[in-house]
């Protein structure tokens, strides 16, 4: 429904973090691919949701969407895909988002904007003409969801909420929840 209602960013999705502090963060990523498996969303693993990730696996994803009153909302332990994944992804960004990835050191203090700039005016020159190789420190995860909820709006704010809890490896309790 929500490809056929013409949603912008319809892959766009909260994805939320916990520091080993326990601190939350929350940040909108894209989602870039998902199957039986899971939900795959590619960053700099140097990052802070990259290092929290790290440090602590368990996550929640969360897709709004405003045009069609729904919302779904996954929770579930995340793991670092293939190389071989990360690297057939980032072979087909645009190359200005492949030189980005090699100039910003993700959630690190930056100096300033121009210093950022010039970054990447070297990057460009240092790959002209050649293909640009993914960064050791970039990549993606894949959440596997232990538990989706699906929520549909209702005018009279007795929404409709349906939560898969995961059982099994082929099993899922499903449950009506109040609104």
């Amino acid at each position: 429904d929500a490809i056929e209602s013409d949603i912008d960013h319809l892959n766009a999705m909260t994805l939320s973090t916990v520091s080993k502090e326990g601190f939350p963060s929350s940040r909108v990523v894209l989602l870039k691919g998902f199957n039986n498996e899971g939900f795959t969303f590619y960053t700099n693993y140097q990052s802070r949701k990259g290092m929290e990730l790290s440090e602590n696996s368990n996550a929640a994803l969360n897709f709004f969407w405003k045009e069609i009153e729904r919302q779904v909302k996954i929770n579930g332990a995340v793991e670092k895909t293939t190389e071989k994944d990360s690297d057939e992804y980032f072979a087909i960004r645009p190359r200005e988002s492949q030189i980005g990835a090699w100039a910003s050191h993700q959630s690190s203090i930056l100096v300033s904007r121009n210093s950022l700039d010039e970054r990447v005016k070297e990057l460009q020159k240092q790959f002209e003409g050649q293909t640009i190789p993914r960064p050791p420190y970039w990549g993606g995860f894949i959440l596997k969801p232990i538990y989706i909820e699906f929520w549909q709006g209702r005018p009279n704010r007795l929404h409709d909420r349906l939560a898969y809890t995961k059982k099994n490896s082929e099993t899922w309790k499903i449950e009506r929840l109040s609104p």
